[in-house]
């Protein structure tokens, strides 16, 4: 350097001593520069004071020279502690070049100026603190300095730092936020942890209150949650926690809206169970405020459901978001927006709210009593329609796990419960894939499948025309496109009769709405499609599980209801074969399940003119069956038109298959089911055709085992020459219940015209060389 420059007030001496190589040289000239701001303070010469500053800074600090700088740096900590508590008026001058040399690739000189800038702050104390974030900005930078000892000495000054924030009021955190935003993303290690030492202090700070700011730094604190290094990690879980504290204390402080969707979006595994309590505890704490970012939560929530023991926790945190969320969704949700009403806080003296009205928040506190009147004054809109969209999603998704199957449907259901009439406006475009769920390979998605469409079914809210189309007329959507054996144009047919109600319904039967015959002829569809298709290897509904199927959906829905459909679609099935296979399935049911007692009672007697017309309904698709039909007439107690059907098996073609069926029902006979018909046997006079149709079907069996069980039983008939028929006044039905007029003579005409159509068709089959006749699967 050039010391014939006049650096005055600095005497030649000190200017030589500050460009010297050696440490202690400088030294000297610091103390000569201290003395001599000592002087200009005492002279109140803030002139010279202000001109010393900048030749330290601009000839020695900024200088090309390395020890030039390193003087200069010592230079400006020795004016720092000349001026004392005067130094407040010069920090920008000797902060700035001081900042400059923590980017000197010279990690001698960074190390230095880390020393001289600890001097300069510590003299300033609080003054230092409108220059905050400069020197946060050089020390996230010295913070992964690769040096050790300028790591040391920067570590030195950052807790200086952090105890003048500490002790000081006067932080400015507005200015602070968009600096601590923008380094919080940082991928260093270092700096990573130098921000979080900062929000801890900051956090423990009473004066500090960085909740309210907490939305702006919340997405990095969660991405520097997932760092590589774990005592980064647990840093962030500390000041994760204690902000989690704070939230649960001060929730009217709380912009849990801001920060909802913060929490959806990390899915990581590091950091899924961190993310999944906050989210559980804003449900809680919020309420109905998180309603908007329901979609999104759930997107979050539902695949964790399906987690096994190894994320055991990730799982029970995330079924209880699932099920406090489901809570908040109300009757209120069903209105439309503009009919809405806000909830006005409670009046005074009205009864303060129950724990469970607080969705299982805490015990009242002023902080959270103050929340929840804000909450309340706040007009909250569901987002239905993400929330649906979201359910179809993972119902569409094969990947999707069990529990999260359930847990879809589980929604769906709530949803039809306290939202019925919006969710029918989505009806249409669930339905087919509820459909599908059917064949699921889990009974408990089965089950909960069954339970939506019954509540669909039997919903009042189904009941408008938003089933019907723009013609008036209401259509069915088949599922299965290959499948066109089934009359689809039947559901017009139906409907145009029946309306949306069910046809000869009781006045007891809970009316079903126009989605009852949607579901019904789906069910056939696509149970047909299954059998026609050989899908052997999936669950069809046919071959498989139609006991479980209809046994639930007998629960869910009135099971005359089922049966009554049933029998209506199946009368005009085209496919002969499936419709008898079908009757075979549904008499099976009817004859054995325990859900259906009642409805056998019912039957049982025809002492109304509503069993009556179910018996007719029933017994018009029965008779594509001919061995169901008697049973049919078994259960009524109809055993004269019994016999009389049996007479007419003479006709029939008998097949083995057709053998089997009779042996069945004798099994059934045997059965708890057909107690009281064993036990009428013990009144011949009375029941003549009940003991020879039982002949009929003796003489129909070969010697066999069926043969040897029911010839035992009629053994036991009491006096044999009681069998001789009684006079028509004097018939079987004496002692019954009078019945409402049937015409069993057309009941006969119309079995012989099913069984012809069968026979036709059985010998169509039979003469088409290149087409045999396909096995059913019982």
């Amino acid at each position: 350097m050039n010391t014939e420059k006049d650096f005055s007030p600095l005497t030649p001496n000190i200017v030589r001593a500050l460009n010297d190589k050696l440490y202690e040289k400088r030294k000297v000239a610091a103390l000569e520069i201290e003395k001599l701001v000592r002087e200009f303070v005492a002279q109140n010469n803030s002139t010279q004071i202000r001109h010393v500053i900048q030749i330290l800074a601009s000839e020695f600090a900024l200088s090309q020279h390395p020890h030039s700088r390193k003087g200069g740096l010592i230079g400006l900590a020795a004016c720092s502690i000349a001026l004392g508590k005067d130094s407040g008026l010069y920090l920008k001058e000797l902060i700035e070049p001081v900042l400059t040399c923590f980017n000197d690739s010279d990690s001698r000189l960074r190390y230095y100026a880390c020393e001289a800038l600890y001097n300069i702050v510590k003299v300033a104390r609080g003054a230092v603190l409108p220059h905050f974030n400069v020197l946060f900005d050089g020390l996230s930078k010295l913070a992964a300095d690769p040096d050790p000892n300028v790591k040391s000495g920067s570590e030195l000054l950052d807790r200086l730092l952090k105890d003048i924030v500490t002790e000081s009021n006067k932080f400015d955190l507005v200015a602070f936020v968009p600096l601590l935003r923008e380094r919080i993303y940082s991928n260093n290690q270092y700096a990573r942890q130098f921000i979080i030492s900062w929000i801890l202090v900051l956090e423990s700070v009473p004066d500090i209150n960085l909740l309210d700011y907490l939305p702006e730094i919340l997405d990095g604190l969660f991405q520097i949650l997932g760092d590589g290094s774990k005592e980064i990690r647990r840093m962030c879980e500390v000041v994760l926690g204690e902000f989690l504290k704070e939230i649960k204390k001060t929730p009217s402080s709380v912009k849990f809206a801001e920060m909802a969707n913060i929490l959806v979006i990390h899915s990581n595994d590091l950091i899924q169970l961190t993310a999944m309590t906050w989210m559980r505890e804003f449900i809680q704490l919020a309420g109905r405020v998180v309603l908007p970012y329901s979609s999104g939560i759930l997107t979050a929530v539902l695949p964790c459901l399906s987690y096994d023991d190894r994320k055991k926790s990730t799982k029970e945190v995330a079924s209880a978001c699932n099920h406090s969320l489901m809570k908040l969704i109300t009757p209120e949700d069903d209105e439309d927006e503009d009919t809405q009403s806000t909830v006005s806080p409670p009046r005074e003296g009205s009864p303060p709210k129950s724990q469970d009205d607080l969705n299982g928040c805490s015990p009242m506190t002023p902080h959270f009593a103050a929340f929840v009147n804000r909450v309340d004054r706040i007009q909250v809109t569901l987002d239905l329609d993400g929330i649906v969209q979201v359910l179809d999603r993972h119902l569409h998704d094969s990947s999707t796990g069990m529990m999260t199957r359930i847990a879809v449907l589980k929604w769906l259901y709530h949803l039809y419960i306290k939202t019925p009439r919006k969710m029918f406006r989505h009806t249409d475009s669930l339905f087919p894939m509820l459909l599908k769920t059917l064949s699921d390979e889990s009974d408990e998605v089965i089950l909960k499948d069954l339970e939506v469409l019954a509540e669909i079914a039997s919903s009042p809210a189904g009941q408008t025309d938003n089933s019907l189309s723009c013609d008036g007329k209401s259509e069915v959507h088949v599922t299965d496109p290959n499948c066109s054996a089934l009359n689809i144009s039947l559901f017009n047919q139906l409907y145009s009769v029946t309306g949306s109600k069910v046809v000869d319904s009781s006045p007891s039967t809970p009316s079903m709405n126009s989605y009852f015959y949607k579901f019904m002829i789906n069910l056939l569809n696509f149970t047909l499609g299954f059998v026609v298709h050989y899908l052997l290897s999936l669950r069809s509904l046919i071959c498989l599980s139609p006991p479980f199927l209809y046994r639930q959906l007998c629960l869910l829905l009135h099971a005359e209801n089922i049966f009554h459909s049933m029998a209506d679609i199946l009368l005009k099935e085209e496919d002969l074969k499936f419709a008898s296979t079908m009757v075979q399935t549904l008499n099976t049911i009817l004859l054995t399940s325990a859900e259906l007692f009642q409805l056998r009672n019912q039957l049982k007697d025809l002492h109304t003119q509503e069993s009556c017309t179910l018996f007719c309904c029933l017994y018009r698709s029965w008779c594509h069956n001919p061995v169901a039909t008697v049973s049919l007439c078994f259960l009524t107690q109809n055993y004269r038109h019994a016999y009389d059907l049996i007479q007419k098996f003479g006709d029939l073609e008998v097949t083995v298959d057709f053998l089997m069926e009779v042996d069945k029902l004798v099994q059934l006979i045997e059965s708890p089911i057909f107690t009281y018909l064993r036990l009428q046997l013990l009144d011949v006079e009375n029941n003549p055709y009940l003991i020879k149709a039982l002949y009929g079907l003796l003489m129909l069996l070969p010697q066999s085992q069926a043969f040897q069980l029911l010839s035992n039983r009629l053994s036991c008939v009491p006096n044999p020459e009681l069998m001789r028929t009684t006079d028509d006044s004097q018939e079987c039905g004496a002692k019954r219940p009078t019945q409402a007029h049937m015409d069993y003579g057309e009941l006969l005409e119309h079995f012989d015209r099913v069984q012809s159509k069968h026979l036709e068709v059985r010998h169509q089959r039979a003469g088409r060389a290149n087409h045999p006749d396909r096995k059913l699967l019982l």
